[in-house]
C-alpha cells in the first residue's frame, strides 16, 4: 500500500514539479527548512516557499489552506503564508502541493516572544481581523472546534504529564471550569485553530506572523483566543483578552480550557521526543510548561 511518508523528497523531485508546473520558479535557489509533522517544507529564493504533504490528512489540508487563505490573506493585518499556487497531482507526485510566500522570522517555539505590549497588539489585531463571520460552506474541523467536553479522555491522559498532585488540581480547576462555561452561540468565525509557537515566528522577541493555516475552519472564537497564554509573555494574557474586546467570562473560561488542553498535548511530545519517539516534538515540552506556567498561575 502507497502511503506519502515513503516517497522521497528531494531538490530533484522539487524541481521537476516547478519545472511541470511554475517554471518560472524551477532555476530558484531551493533551501530545506523546519518542518512540522504533516508537511515537508523548501524555501524557494528568497520569498517563496513550497509545501509537500507527508499524510494523507495533509495533502486535503493544503487544498483547503489554498482555497480558504487565498482570500482572507489581503485582509490579515501581519504576515501570513499567501499561496501562489496549487500544484497539480502528478505520477512524480500523487498529491496537491503548494507554493505560498515565505514568512520571516524564527519559529515560536525556538524563540519564544518577549516582547510583550507590541506583541499583544499584533495578536489582537490579527484575531480582530480573522474572527468575520464564516460562510456556510467553510470547513469544520472537529479536531479544534468541538465542545470542550469531547476530549475529555484526552485531557485525563494528559495530566500525567503534570509533576505533581498540586499542579494536577489546578489544572482540574481551569478544565472544569471551562466545561462549565457556556457554549458559543454566535455565528461560526474563521478561526486559525492551531495558534501555538511553532506555529507563529518571531523576529527580534515580537510577533512578526502567523504560519500554517491547514487547519483553519469555523468554529468558537475561544479556540484562537488561548493564544493569549500559549504565546505571549507572562502578564499579558488578560491585556489582550481585554484588548480583544468581544470577550464574556464564558468565552475566557473555554479558552483557557483550550490553552490548558493545548500545553499540555506540548509537554506530551516533548517528552515523546526524550523517549526517541517518531511523533515527538523536543522544542515543544518548554512551550508547553511555559504556557501552563502562565496559565495555572494567573
Amino acid at each position: 500500500m502507497f502511503r506519502l511518508s515513503d516517497l522521497v523528497i528531494d531538490e530533484a523531485l522539487i524541481r521537476v514539479l516547478l519545472r511541470g508546473q511554475r517554471p518560472d520558479l524551477a532555476d530558484r535557489r531551493l533551501r530545506r527548512v523546519r518542518s512540522g509533522w504533516n508537511n515537508q517544507m523548501w524555501r524557494v529564493g528568497e520569498d517563496l516557499a513550497v509545501r509537500l504533504p507527508r499524510t494523507a490528512r495533509a495533502a486535503a489540508l493544503i487544498e483547503q489552506e489554498h482555497r480558504w487563505l487565498s482570500e482572507l490573506a489581503p485582509h490579515l493585518p501581519i504576515p501570513v503564508p499567501v499561496p501562489i499556487h496549487l500544484g497539480s497531482r502528478t505520477d512524480r507526485f500523487p498529491e496537491p502541493w503548494i507554493v505560498t510566500t515565505w514568512v520571516e522570522g524564527e519559529p515560536g517555539d525556538l524563540r519564544p516572544i518577549a516582547e510583550g505590549p507590541r506583541s499583544t497588539d499584533r495578536l489582537v489585531a490579527f484575531l480582530q481581523a480573522l474572527h468575520t463571520e464564516a460562510p456556510d460552506d467553510a470547513p469544520f474541523n472537529r479536531g479544534r472546534s468541538a465542545p470542550l467536553a469531547e476530549f475529555a479522555d484526552f485531557f485525563a491522559r494528559l495530566l500525567q504529564v503534570l509533576p505533581d498532585a498540586d499542579a494536577v488540581a489546578r489544572a482540574r480547576r481551569v478544565w472544569e471550569e471551562a466545561l462549565a462555561a457556556a457554549p458559543w452561540t454566535g455565528a461560526p468565525v474563521w478561526i486559525h485553530a492551531d495558534l501555538h509557537p511553532s506555529n507563529v515566528v518571531v523576529v527580534d522577541g515580537t510577533l512578526a506572523g502567523v504560519i500554517d493555516f491547514g487547519d483553519m475552519c469555523a468554529g468558537d472564537p475561544a479556540t484562537d483566543l488561548a493564544a493569549a497564554w500559549a504565546l505571549l509573555p507572562a502578564s499579558h494574557a488578560q491585556r489582550c483578552i481585554a484588548a480583544y474586546g468581544r470577550s464574556d467570562e464564558d468565552l475566557i473560561r473555554r479558552a483557557r480550557g483550550w490553552a490548558l488542553l493545548r500545553g499540555l498535548a506540548s509537554i506530551e511530545a516533548g517528552i515523546a521526543a526524550e523517549l526517541g519517539k517518531p511523533w515527538g516534538m523536543p522544542t515543544w515540552k518548554q512551550a508547553g510548561e511555559a504556557a501552563l506556567d502562565r496559565l495555572l498561575t494567573a
